[in-house]
């Protein structure tokens, strides 16, 4: 008997090594608006946050407003990166498919972020088999994360108890979010960009943070971690 009911995975750092991707485009157009930031300062005010909901940071430090019309650009831009670029994590497809036959299909792929790029992010990295029809977008809700909203969504949709999911997330504000949730939060934090710390993800709630995602199905499935 499994340990969890379901497998609630976030995508942005977790499935899809995106992060470096999405935020150099960023970089890139505030910089064209006056910003100047580094790679690890832009990190910082932006990892795991969708960024119109980063609209005072931005109309604050650049003097102007964060149109529709900028955003629009700001997603033309990085999806034409992301189709190129973006890789799967090291590991994580091997790891997913081992836990999507572990939990009779029942896992979840719930982001922060907008459907097309979550949808075109596990199309090009062979994700998507596994996750087809059990997508679900913050943007689609009323509140995006740290808010529990897509957790609980996706846990209804899979008939479970948000409590009997196990969560799978990178940053202090997924874990926040799955935490509120009522899940049990497991925090994946490699050495390389992209991710906060260890200490960072405990601090929000992770039960256990591990490194490599090819640990994850043997974690999920250990009652001691």
């Amino acid at each position: 008997m499994q340990k969890f009911e379901a497998v609630l995975f976030d995508c942005d750092g977790v499935l899809v090594d995106s992060e470096p991707i999405t935020n150099g485009v960023l970089r890139d157009m505030l910089q064209e608006r006056g910003w100047t930031l580094t790679p690890a300062e832009c990190m910082r005010h932006f990892i795991g946050k969708a960024v119109k909901d980063q609209a005072a940071l931005i109309e604050a430090n650049t003097g102007q407003p964060l149109t529709e019309a900028w955003m629009l650009q700001f997603r033309e831009r990085r999806n034409e990166r992301l189709l190129r670029d973006v890789m799967a994590i090291p590991g994580a497809v091997q790891a997913v498919e081992k836990i999507h036959t572990l939990h009779a299909g029942r896992i979840a792929c719930a982001s922060g972020a907008d459907r097309f790029k979550v949808e075109l992010q596990l199309h090009k990295c062979g994700l998507m088999p596994w996750f087809k029809g059990h997508i679900f977008s913050g943007h689609e809700l009323p509140r995006s994360k740290p808010a529990p909203d897509v957790y609980l969504a996706a846990a209804a949709a899979l008939g479970v108890d948000a409590k009997r999911c196990a969560v799978i997330e990178d940053t202090v504000t997924g874990v926040t979010a799955g935490v509120a949730a009522g899940a049990t939060v497991y925090g994946f934090s490699p050495s390389d960009a992209g991710h906060d710390t260890p200490a960072a993800l405990r601090a929000a709630g992770a039960v256990h943070v591990f490194a490599d995602m090819l640990d994850l199905p043997a974690l999920l499935a250990n009652t001691d971690a």
